[in-house]
């Protein structure tokens, strides 16, 4: 770990960032330029304790987890990603290996959408960033993956309409076939799929039946603890290599669903919506 090397570049990726260009809001003028720290942790999910240390040259090695989520933070590129990985003294991600480093073109749109539901997800369920509204809609769910969840916390299909489940359930499956069978050098999505077969009778069964293409009714119906159903259009952005999806959330003008969006609007942003365990749900899938 090269501590000077690793203080510097986290340094200069910070202050060539303007609040805006995370979706932060810039506040009174700023004496210096760029992000300061406790955003950049804030961002990151960090203590800005731990982050200060890190610009200070007197971190603990990072972890990998938390390398990606600094990266992600920063909004470097593959190239900067694989040199901050160097200098804190690990691998890069290998090509065609699941790392969770989210590409900036997708984070810049994600960061640019205030009044829509939006996240990014992997191609096999990991949840890698979520906006505000999307947060008010289903929880924050950051870090996680939508299958696993899905198939082993029943309370998270309390979002979804029971006649909808057994679609959402059999799109999961194929969908994670599907991926684990193009990447076989993935660990990821194999890892998941032996743990969902051993784990869940469900997903055996349907793993069993093979299926590897399930489309999927648009629009999608929510059912949320507080501003009650929303019937939600549903757009799909697939990034550059095709294993990221940046998936956004509408409502048509002058629907009741339009109104109820509005409503949670107002609501994530000022932090009133229920905590994530009055749900636990990721209606996205």
């Amino acid at each position: 770990m090269n501590r000077a090397e690793l203080a510097d570049f986290l340094r200069r990726a910070r202050t060539r960032l303007a609040p805006s260009d995370v979706g932060l809001t810039g506040g009174p003028r700023r004496r210096t330029p760029g992000l300061r720290r406790e955003e950049v942790a804030q961002l990151a999910g960090m203590s800005a304790d731990y982050y200060t240390r890190l610009e200070q040259r007197r971190g603990s090695h990072p972890s990998r987890q938390m390398l990606t989520a600094l990266a992600r933070a920063l909004r470097l590129d593959d190239a900067e990603r694989d040199h901050l990985f160097h200098l804190a003294g690990e691998e890069p991600p290998r090509p065609g290996v699941s790392s969770g480093h989210v590409r900036p073109g997708l984070l810049m749109i994600l960061d640019r959408l205030h009044d829509l539901p939006a996240s990014v997800y992997s191609d096999w369920g990991e949840v890698l960033a979520q906006n505000t509204m999307s947060v008010a809609l289903t929880g924050d769910y950051t870090g996680t993956n939508v299958i696993r969840r899905w198939f082993t916390d029943p309370a998270t299909r309390l979002i979804t309409p029971p006649d909808h489940r057994e679609m959402h359930s059999r799109a999961h499956v194929a969908g994670l076939r599907a991926i684990a069978a193009a990447r076989p050098d993935d660990p990821g999505p194999a890892a998941l799929a032996a743990e969902l077969r051993a784990g869940s009778a469900e997903f055996e069964e349907l793993w069993q039946a093979h299926d590897v293409v399930v489309r999927r009714p648009s629009p999608k119906r929510f059912l949320h603890p507080v501003v009650g159903a929303l019937d939600l259009d549903c757009e799909v952005l697939v990034g550059d290599g095709h294993d990221q999806q940046l998936i956004v959330h509408s409502a048509r003008p002058g629907t009741q669903t339009y109104e109820r969006l509005e409503l949670l609007r107002v609501i994530g942003l000022q932090d009133l919506s229920p905590s994530p365990g009055a749900y636990n749900s990721q209606g996205v899938s």
